[in-house]
């Protein structure tokens, strides 16, 4: 009657054995399963990166613990299981962690600015890749207003140039000027020595001018006598243009109009708009003052994170065919031949990948969609693609042109 109760079939290790851990030999290795969100389940998961990158780096964190445990299995408790699912979203994690300072600045913004969303948002895809900007839009929308706002609420130095014809190009770069004392001649830098540069008007001042802006705008650095100094970073031009008015104006040229990241066209306010704008701005007193709520350094850390999002590679052949079909030789195949003069630089591949990016970035993802590049791609290409006279004739503008194409072209 003393005999042990036998166990049943199937053997249980005793209680001071300790059971395999997750990995070890003849165990197969758990898989990581992401948990989607609820924001991205409607997204097609063709878009969203692979997960074996992620379960790789998910075995080779629990390895060390587990060969740990393993050396003295009898007496160390049994190790935790890594946690794959916070490895595996870790990419999302990041973007929310790195975006946190947008929507302050969103409301801040907001506070000054009514309405004009799509400049707005704009403007913090400049912010985030590192872009310029020019804004065109008839008197009285805010573009100024827009640009001081945005430069008040981020703590960097902040210049405006109001461009004028009888302007030169030392009162934007700088000038040597000769010490009397010494005499040697010493740099005086310009204007241009900021962070973000508001050229009001740019097309005000003569070709010469405008020109003084290409090496800063292309290559961040400035030539001074036989010195090159390297500008701040971050560093943006923000310009804006008239295009009523044409006396007195003198059109950019092509060089530098390639060099701007986005042309964004601001359009009247909606009535609600309008009718909120007269309840606050119909008063002498002064405009709420916006407060510095994001700082140089973050902004350089969203960069970074938006320079890593993933892009998949159907989305990366997507950016090329639209760039190409700005190109004459295959615009033909889109039955625009005739309208196209020239089509869109490299320049503009590149520009498109970083505003799909950002894009992302802006609405919480750590991947690009095709929605990302079809949003952002008319204010990316509109003034890189000129027309033929006979496209003038018809009414056939660039916009028409790239809008065509977007409409055409599959999407992956």
């Amino acid at each position: 009657m003393n005999q042990k109760t036998a166990p049943p079939s199937g053997k249980t290790a005793p209680p001071s054995a300790k059971s395999a851990p997750p990995g070890a030999k003849g165990t197969p290795a758990p898989v990581p399963v992401r948990t989607v969100p609820p924001d991205e389940q409607a997204v097609d998961p063709r878009y969203q990166p692979s997960q074996a990158a992620a379960a790789a780096a998910a075995i080779a964190a629990g390895a060390t613990t587990i060969a740990a445990g393993a050396a003295d299995a009898a007496a160390a408790p049994r190790p935790a299981a890594p946690d794959t699912t916070s490895i595996a979203r870790g990419p999302r994690e990041v973007v929310t962690e790195n975006s946190t300072w947008v929507k302050p600045l969103q409301n801040e913004i907001a506070r000054v600015i009514v309405g004009q969303r799509h400049l707005l948002d704009r403007l913090l895809i400049a912010l985030l890749t590192n872009g310029h900007v020019l804004l065109e839009g008839v008197p009285g929308l805010a573009k100024t207003l827009a640009l001081k706002t945005l430069a008040s609420c981020v703590a960097v130095k902040f210049k405006r140039l109001q461009f004028t014809p009888d302007m030169l190009p030392a009162d934007i770069v700088g000038t040597m000027i000769y010490n009397p004392q010494d005499g040697v001649f010493r740099t005086k830098p310009g204007p241009i020595f900021s962070n973000l540069i508001l050229a009001d008007e740019i097309n005000r001042a003569p070709a010469k001018v405008q020109s003084a802006l290409l090496e800063a705008m292309q290559e961040r650095q400035v030539t001074i006598g036989d010195e090159t100094y390297a500008l701040p970073n971050p560093f943006l031009v923000l310009a804006t243009q008239n295009p009523l008015e044409q006396e007195g104006t003198y059109p950019l040229p092509e060089a530098q109009i390639d060099r701007f990241m986005m042309k964004v066209i601001v359009n009247y306010p909606n009535r609600a708009e309008e009718r909120s704008i007269l309840d606050a701005m119909a008063t002498t007193e002064p405009m709420p003052v916006p407060r510095q709520v994001v700082s140089a350094e973050q902004i350089v850390a969203a960069r970074h994170v938006v320079n890593g999002l993933y892009v998949d590679e159907k989305i990366r052949d997507y950016i090329v065919d639209i760039v190409l079909a700005t190109r004459p030789p295959i615009a033909a195949s889109l039955n625009l031949a005739g309208y196209i003069q020239t089509g869109a630089s490299p320049r503009a591949t590149i520009a498109l990948t970083l505003a799909a990016r950002a894009m992302a970035f802006l609405n919480g993802r750590h991947f690009v969609i095709p929605q990302d590049v079809k949003t952002i791609a008319m204010d990316v290409l509109r003034h890189r693609v000129t027309v033929t006279y006979e496209a003038e004739a018809e009414n056939v503008t660039s916009e028409t042109v790239v809008e065509k194409i977007l409409n055409t072209l599959p999407v992956p």
